[in-house]
Formats: structure tokens, C-alpha cells, sequence
């Protein structure tokens, strides 16, 4: 299941500089369009059977992916911006395709992403609710 997933950080330091109102919408498009067999993917799975244990299963492995990609490339500054990268664009790409079981994935998500990674008991929201945020640069500051 979800073989290579870990491409989705692809890119991950160019989608997040600099980060601006259009070039967000922009980026959001692209980071879909490239990661929609991963989505279609998880959806599946969700749709086979037992959605709560489907969940834990596809968070569980796409921890594990965001770890291997990053094994040994600095903690700090390599973790924020994992945990940025997930609040900005994978979070809001699950719920924005309005699956059935995409709140109950984010959730699972979000707290196994937690629990797995030292200081990073992080929330999420959905596409619209950031896209709103930004003015021309996500809350005036970047």
C-alpha cells in the first residue's frame, strides 16, 4: 500500500518558500494533480472494510514514509518544516476531496503524526479556511 508515498514531500522546500496567497492556490493545484493516485489510494483502503483500523494502517505507513525521506537530514528546522508541509498542503488536500472517511483519515493522521515525532503535536484545517488567512502572504508574515 501506498508504495513511494514519500514522493508527496517532493519538492516540499520550493512549495513552501516564500509562500504567498496565488502562489499557495498554485502550488495546491500542482501538489493534488501529482498526488491523486496516493489519495484515490487511501480512499480505497478506507472504503474496504473497517474505516477507523484502514485509517491507523494508512497514517502509520505515511509516517513512516515522511521519516525514512528525512532519516538524518537535521532534526530541527527539517521537522518544522515536515509538520508545516502537512498542515499547508496534505491535511487540506485529504479533506478538500470531500471523502466520506477524510475527516476520520486527518484525525488518525494528525495524531499519529504526533505521537511520532518529538515536538510535534500539530492541528490542522481545511483548504479554504487557509486559502482565507493568507492576505497577499499567509498571516502578513512571510
Amino acid at each position: 500500500m501506498l508504495y513511494q508515498v514519500e514522493s508527496m514531500f517532493d519538492d516540499m522546500e520550493k512549495k513552501m518558500r516564500r509562500l504567498k496567497k496565488q502562489k499557495y492556490e498554485e502550488n495546491m493545484e500542482n501538489f493534488m494533480a501529482a498526488n491523486e493516485a496516493y489519495f484515490l489510494e487511501m480512499e480505497v483502503y478506507l472504503d474496504k472494510g473497517d474505516p477507523e483500523k484502514a485509517a491507523k494502517e494508512i497514517a502509520e505507513e505515511f509516517v513512516e514514509a515522511g521519516k525514512s525521506r528525512y532519516e538524518g537530514k537535521g532534526k530541527g528546522t527539517v521537522q518544522a518544516d515536515l509538520n508545516f508541509f502537512m498542515i499547508y498542503y496534505v491535511f487540506p488536500a485529504i479533506l478538500k476531496r470531500n471523502h466520506e472517511y477524510a475527516k476520520l483519515l486527518a484525525d488518525t493522521l494528525c495524531e499519529t503524526w504526533g505521537s511520532s515525532f518529538k515536538n510535534s503535536k500539530i492541528g490542522y484545517t481545511d483548504y479554504e479556511t487557509l486559502y482565507k488567512a493568507f492576505r497577499e502572504k499567509i498571516f502578513g508574515i512571510f
